[in-house]
C-alpha cells in the first residue's frame, strides 16, 4: 500500500511493510487481517499522530535535551530522566483534531461490533519493535479493558511509555537514535476470552522446527504472557498435529474482566478447575493450524498470542521468535526422544537443562562418597553438607522442596539440572539405575541421553550479559570460586548473599564457636567464605548485598552444638533473622566483625 500520512489507520489498511507508521505490532495485525486470519477488529493511532504531538506541543527539543544529558549507565539518573519525560508528555494535551479522530474511530469500532461502549486493548507499537536483532517487545505499556472517555488518556500513556528506563537504555545500547523511533498505538476490541495463551511455532528451548509449543490458561491471556500463572504446556508434532507431550499446570488464578467495573481483575481458582486441562484436542489442532498458517505466511518462527471465545479462536498478536538457535544443544537431543521415553517420576523443574547418569541415593552425610562424578544425586532433601557431592553430580532429584529450597538454589548456581518435590524419588530411583533428568520440565526419564557431551557442560554454557535499564543481580548461597566467577560475568552484583547457608556449610553452630572461645575462628571462616564471592564481583565493580544470619531452627538444630535450638511448629516464621540477632547480640557482632574485616581490606 502507499505510505500513509493520516493519524488513524484501520487494520485492513495496513500491511507488514507499514512498520514506519503502525509500529511492529500494528503492522503485523494489519497483515494478518488482510490474509484472512481471525483477528479482533481495530485501528492504529499512527506514528504520524505521535510526531505531530511532539512538534506542535514543543516537547521534542525538551525531551531531547533531557536524553542528551542522561547517563544511562547510572540507574538513578536514568530513572529520574524517564519520570521527567513521561510527566512532561502527560501534562500536555493531545492535539484536538487527533483526540477527535481517536474518539470518532472508537465510535466506528463500537458500531461495527454492535456495542455502544466496547472495551478495547490499548497497546504500544513502536516503530523499532520486533525488528530482526532488536526485540523491543515488553518495554512499552499495554492497557486492557479501556472504554469511552478513558481512551485518549490511555493512548497518551502509551506514547509516554516510549521513555520507560528500559526502553531508553535499550535504544542506547542498540544504537537507535531516540528521535528516530516513534510510537504508534493499537486500539483493538478486547476479547473476553474463556481460554488464552501463547504459541511458539518452533521449540524455543531446542530450536526444533518440527515441534510447536502451546501454553494455555483460563481467562485473559495476561496471566500466561506475564508468567503469573503456571499454564498447561502442550508439545505438538507439526507434521501430523498430534500431541507429543502435555503437562497440566496448577492454575491457581486467572485474569478476567469485572462485570461491574469493567476493570481487569485477578480471580482465584478453586477445586478441579486449577488442574483441569484447558484445551481440548480439537482446540489444540485449531490453534496449531492457524499458527502454522501465520508462520508460513511470514516465513519464520513466530511467537503468537491467542484467545478463545465461545469456541472461536482469535489471534491477538504475532512477532518473530528471536531466541532460537540453529545449533541444537544437548537438551535438544534429549527432548527429541521424549515421546519414546518411559517417565519414571515428575516433580517441579527447579533448575533447567538435561542431565543423565547412574543414580546415587543419599540417606545420610556418611554416604557422600557414594556420589561419583556424573552420577545423578537422589535424596530426600539436600543440605549444605552435601554440596561437595552436588558438585560432582550431573543432576539432582529430591523428594521435598520448592523453587527456593536448598536443592533448587544450589543446583541453579552449579548450572546443573534439578527436579524437586517429586514425593517418592528414593523409592522409585534405585542405586545404579540409568536415568535422564529434565530440569526444565520437572521430569525424570528411564535411560540415558543419546549424546556424548556432558549434560552439565551444555547447561553451563552461559548467555551474554543481559541488556537492561535496571541492574540485574543474583542470589548466591554457596561460596564457590568457580560459580562466583561465572555468575559475575553475567550479573551486575549480588542482591542476596545468604549468610545462613555459609554457616551451615561449616557444620558447627556459631554459638558453639563463641561459647567455647573459638569466636575468632568463626569470624575467620565467615570472612574467608564471603571474600570468595566479593572477590569475583570486585573485579567487575559489582555490589554484593550480604544478609546477616536468618537461621531456621530446624536446620541449625542438626549442627554440632545446635542441640539447644527451640522446637517450633513453623520455623519459617519463628526465631530467626533480627529476632535471633537481638537475642544473641554476640553472634550478630561476630558477623559484623567478619564483614568489617573485608571492608578494612579495601572491599
Amino acid at each position: 500500500m502507499e505510505v500513509l500520512t493520516v493519524d488513524i489507520a484501520w487494520f485492513e489498511d495496513l500491511r507488514k511493510e507499514d512498520v514506519g507508521i503502525a509500529g511492529g505490532k500494528g503492522a503485523n495485525l494489519g497483515e494478518m487481517t488482510n490474509v484472512g486470519l481471525p483477528i479482533p477488529p481495530g485501528f492504529v493511532v499512527t506514528s504520524e499522530a505521535y510526531k505531530r504531538f511532539l512538534d506542535e506541543s514543543g516537547l521534542r527539543p525538551r525531551v531531547n535535551s533531557v536524553l542528551d544529558n542522561t547517563n544511562v549507565d547510572n540507574s538513578t539518573e536514568l530513572q529520574n530522566s524517564s519520570k521527567k519525560i513521561r510527566k512532561m508528555i502527560m501534562e500536555v494535551a493531545m492535539p484536538k483534531d487527533v483526540a477527535k479522530w481517536v474518539n470518532e474511530n472508537y465510535k466506528k469500532l463500537c458500531k461495527s461490533t454492535g456495542n455502544s461502549n466496547v472495551f478495547v486493548a490499548v497497546r504500544s507499537s513502536a516503530t523499532a519493535e520486533d525488528l530482526p536483532g532488536a526485540s523491543f517487545a515488553g518495554q512499552q505499556e499495554t492497557f486492557l479493558n479501556i472504554s469511552g472517555k478513558d481512551l485518549v488518556n490511555s493512548v497518551q500513556k502509551c506514547w509516554s511509555s516510549l521513555f520507560t528506563p528500559r526502553a531508553i537504555f535499550y535504544r542506547e545500547q542498540q544504537g537507535f537514535e531516540h528521535d528516530k523511533v516513534a510510537m504508534a498505538v493499537v486500539v483493538q476490541q478486547m476479547v473476553d476470552s474463556e481460554k488464552a495463551g501463547v504459541v511458539f511455532t518452533s521449540n524455543p528451548m531446542t530450536g526444533d522446527s518440527t515441534q510447536l509449543i502451546i501454553e494455555a490458561g483460563w481467562g485473559l491471556g495476561e496471566g500466561v504472557v506475564s508468567g503469573t500463572v503456571t499454564p498447561d504446556h502442550y508439545v505438538i508434532d507439526k507434521k501430523n498435529l498430534n500431541l507429543i507431550e502435555k503437562e497440566i499446570g496448577n492454575k491457581d488464578m486467572m485474569f478476567t474482566k469485572d462485570k461491574k467495573t469493567g476493570e481487569t481483575v485477578k480471580v482465584k481458582l478453586k477445586g478441579k478447575k486449577r488442574t483441569e486441562q484447558v484445551l481440548s484436542e480439537s482446540e489444540m489442532k485449531e490453534v496449531t493450524k492457524i499458527s502454522m498458517e501465520i508462520e508460513k505466511h511470514y516465513g519464520s518462527p513466530q511467537d503468537i498470542e491467542w484467545a478463545i471465545v465461545k469456541d472461536t479462536v482469535f489471534m491477538t498478536q504475532s512477532r518473530p521468535i528471536t531466541t532460537i538457535s540453529d545449533v541444537k544443544s544437548n537438551a535438544g537431543a534429549a527432548w527429541e526422544s521424549r515421546e519414546n521415553r518411559e517417565i519414571l517420576i515428575k516433580g517441579l523443574g527447579a533448575s533447567p537443562g538435561i542431565g543423565s547418569g547412574k543414580v546415587a541415593t543419599l540417606f545420610n552425610i556418611d554416604e557422600l562418597d557414594n556420589v561419583k562424578e556424573g552420577n545423578v544425586l537422589v535424596t530426600m532433601m539436600t543440605n549444605p553438607d552435601m554440596v561437595p557431592a552436588m558438585k560432582r553430580a550431573s543432576a539432582i532429584v529430591t523428594e521435598e522442596g520448592g523453587m527456593t529450597c536448598h536443592a533448587a538454589i544450589v543446583s541453579r548456581e552449579l548450572g546443573i539440572p534439578g527436579v524437586v518435590g517429586t514425593g517418592n524419588a528414593t523409592d522409585v530411583l534405585k542405586d545404579g539405575m540409568e536415568i535422564t533428568v529434565d530440569g526444565s520440565r520437572g521430569v525424570v526419564y528411564k535411560g540415558l541421553t543419546k549424546t556424548e557431551e556432558k549434560p552439565a557442560e551444555a547447561v553451563a554454557a552461559a548467555p551474554q550479559k543481559l541488556i537492561t535499564a535496571t541492574e540485574v543481580k543474583v542470589n548466591l548461597a554457596v561460596p564457590d570460586e568457580r560459580i562466583a566467577s561465572r555468575v559475575a560475568a553475567l550479573a551486575d552484583g549480588v542482591g542476596l548473599l545468604r549468610v545462613e547457608h555459609i554457616i551451615l556449610g561449616m557444620g558447627r553452630h556459631p554459638i558453639d564457636f563463641i561459647a567455647k572461645g573459638d569466636e575468632e575462628e568463626f569470624i575467620d571462616r565467615l570472612a574467608s567464605d564471603i571474600k570468595i564471592v566479593v572477590d569475583a564481583f570486585y573485579k567487575t565493580n559489582g555490589i554484593v548485598y550480604i544478609r546477616t544470619l536468618d537461621a531456621p531452627t530446624d536446620e541449625f538444630r542438626g549442627m554440632k552444638g545446635g542441640e539447644d535450638e527451640p522446637l517450633e511448629h513453623n520455623p519459617m516464621l519463628g526465631w530467626r533473622g533480627i529476632r535471633r540477632g537481638l537475642d544473641q547480640p554476640e553472634l550478630l557482632k561476630a558477623e559484623f566483625r567478619a564483614i568489617k574485616r573485608l571492608v578494612d581490606e579495601g572491599y
